[in-house]
């Protein structure tokens, strides 16, 4: 580790093959915390190259236990985190959203590292018992159209590194890779992201694996449709640059859609979305994100007819219900 160091602080880059190498060996505890701290924070002060993503990405799946959820052909909603805005937990609960709408959805998710309240946190605060068994798995996608797959539990590199990205506090190249690395492998992904930059990384990433996706970013920082101003959507055929208004929806302030100071809090919010009892911007907030992640699956749909069946999942109770006999088989 002492010779890459060098060589990243010297401002080299390091070949797909070479980050695939150093990733395995973070997975097999071959380095002490502060060595990972330090190679973390290389990637803190310049760009990630497409190989070294892409060996970084090699390396994890390699090393991950593999979960078969094909026949589900379900869809993962997430985002980078990093964009250091502490929303609520937008994409978890568009998640529970399609699942209400009637959609399988495969959440690949992790606690929290620069937000108080990751997918992990919110999930375990509602008595949520993490498993990497498949059978129980798909269970849960069975009869409540999610499956949640905590990160840790099936790859060793991200329960490695964990400690140290709670302890910098600040978004590391982990959070780009999350969504790379789903144990499913899901064909259908809607992911956001925190800057234009990564949105064009990620566009070439998924081009050449033929995942139907839509990466979403705001431009104002927000890795999600954050409705407090302009927002772009990559999709397979192409982009768009919109507006809240171009969706017919009001547009929002910051504040509001901030996610509470403790994990309690944010799940107390959770709940409140999810039985519609939530403010108007943070229903809207939900829904548009859930409506971009609809079209992925239905690409015939136009925004309004996926809005109109995530209204229907959530405004119905159908969203709450899903919710309800996922904790069941969960907990």
């Amino acid at each position: 580790m002492k010779h890459i160091l060098n060589r990243l602080f010297e401002h080299q880059y390091l070949t797909s093959e070479e980050a695939s190498d150093i990733m395995l060996n973070i997975g097999a505890g071959k380095y002490d915390p502060n060595q990972i701290a330090a190679f973390i924070s290389v990637f803190l002060m310049r760009s990630i190259s497409v190989d070294e993503l892409a060996g970084f990405q090699q390396a994890l799946l390699a090393q991950c236990k593999p979960v078969d959820l094909s026949e589900f052909d379900p869809i993962d909603i997430v985002g980078t985190g990093g964009d250091e805005k502490n929303t609520f937990n937008i994409s978890t609960l568009s998640c529970f959203v399609l699942a209400g709408a009637g959609y399988k959805v495969c959440k690949h998710g992790n606690y929290g590292a620069t937000s108080i309240s990751g997918s992990s946190n919110a999930m375990e605060q509602h008595g949520v018992r993490f498993t990497d068994q498949v059978d129980r798995l798909k269970q849960s996608i069975e009869q409540s159209n999610i499956a949640y797959l905590h990160a840790p539990l099936f790859n060793p590199a991200m329960k490695t590194v964990a400690p140290v990205r709670k302890s910098l506090g600040v978004r590391t190249f982990f959070n780009l890779l999350g969504p790379l690395v789903n144990p499913a492998r899901p064909k259908h992904q809607c992911l956001g992201v925190y800057n234009l930059k990564m949105a064009r990384l990620y566009e070439y990433t998924y081009q050449k694996t033929g995942i139907q996706f839509a990466i979403i970013h705001s431009l104002d920082g927000y890795d999600e449709l954050s409705l407090t101003g302009d927002m772009k959507i990559v999709r397979n055929l192409g982009q768009e640059l919109i507006k809240p208004e171009d969706l017919g929806l009001p547009r929002i302030q910051a504040d509001e859609l901030i996610g509470g100071n403790t994990v309690q809090e944010a799940s107390e919010l959770f709940d409140r979305v999810l039985e519609n009892r939530c403010t108007e911007a943070q229903k809207n907030v939900v829904l548009a994100n859930s409506a971009v992640a609809i079209q992925v699956v239905n690409t015939h749909l136009t925004f309004a007819e996926a809005m109109d069946q995530a209204r229907y999942s959530l405004e119905s109770g159908r969203a709450l219900q899903m919710f309800k006999t996922f904790l069941k088989i969960n907990s």
